[in-house]
């Protein structure tokens, strides 16, 4: 959209605008008004750090659309860093690159980082079409975390 400015980054994506590491952004404080940050978390090595960083650039009144690969059935999320095995990695996380399993605490570990957090149900207003044109799990849960 022409009225929005906006830069993607990732670690290793040649695609992205600025190669840098979530954990450690070279942003100053509060420069975004969103955040897209989509199912990145479960890559990276400190989430906590990861999401600390993400709330110190995103301004006050903004908001983060959080999402992550999460086990609907997991109470608590599942990590072990013992795991190295691309192949067990898939078996226990899903995917072999992907560090942790989140489980229905995602949403107070976005609190923990300080996010105002709104759990929402947003794709049970679509319809089965819409779910099918966008691709989107249809019980999937939409994590916004709002700084205030």
């Amino acid at each position: 959209m022409k009225n929005l400015n906006y830069l993607t980054i990732d670690l290793e994506s040649p695609l992205a605008d600025i190669k840098m590491n979530l954990e450690e952004m070279t942003f100053g404080n509060e420069e975004f008004d969103v955040i897209f940050c989509n199912h990145v978390l479960e890559h990276v090595t400190n989430d906590a750090k990861a999401l600390s960083e993400i709330y110190r650039v995103l301004r006050t009144g903004g908001y983060a659309i959080l999402q992550s690969c999460i086990d609907y059935n997991l109470a608590k999320t599942y990590e072990d860093p013992a795991i190295t095995d691309p192949i067990d990695r898939e078996r226990e996380f899903w995917q072999k690159d992907h560090l942790r399993l989140y489980g229905m605490d995602y949403g107070d570990r976005l609190r923990k980082a300080g996010f105002e957090v709104e759990e929402s149900h947003f794709v049970n207003e679509l319809t089965p079409e819409e779910i099918d044109r966008y691709k989107l799990p249809a019980d999937e849960i939409i994590f916004i975390g709002r700084k205030l």
